[in-house]
């Protein structure tokens, strides 16, 4: 198993930058393909950014493609999320979620993550 703990989200203005974090215990980081999900109220919880075991492979939705950087640090069992060029509509709770059985393109699906962390806030002003 593995327990994740986000942190990082915050208030920001539009065109600003954050950068979330990820910290994992119990079974290492470098096991799990990590994922990054949000979601706004009233919405359902949306792909983010995936990151393959060796931080190798990446992917995105194409909402944040071009802003958002996924990374990993296997040795501080981290990932993170660098978020640029924020815009209102990425105001939401922002999750890190991690799974052992999927990766790349298999791992854009909430349902196919076997862990969360609690989530951390992100609101971004006009």
């Amino acid at each position: 198993q593995v327990q994740l703990v986000e942190s990082g989200g915050g208030l920001v203005q539009a065109g600003g930058s954050l950068r979330l974090s990820c910290a994992a215990s119990g079974r290492a980081a470098s096991s799990y393909t990590m994922g990054w999900f949000r979601q706004a109220p009233g919405k359902e919880r949306e792909f983010v950014s995936t990151i393959s075991r060796s931080g190798g492979g990446t992917f995105y939705a194409d909402s944040v493609k071009g802003r958002f950087t996924i990374s990993r640090d296997n040795d501080k069992n981290t990932v993170y999320l660098q978020m640029n060029s924020l815009k209102p509509e990425d105001t939401a709770v922002f999750y890190c979620a991690a799974t052992a059985h999927y990766s790349g393109v298999l791992a854009l699906y909430p349902a196919r993550y076997d862990y969360w962390g609690q989530g951390t806030q992100v609101t971004v002003s006009s």
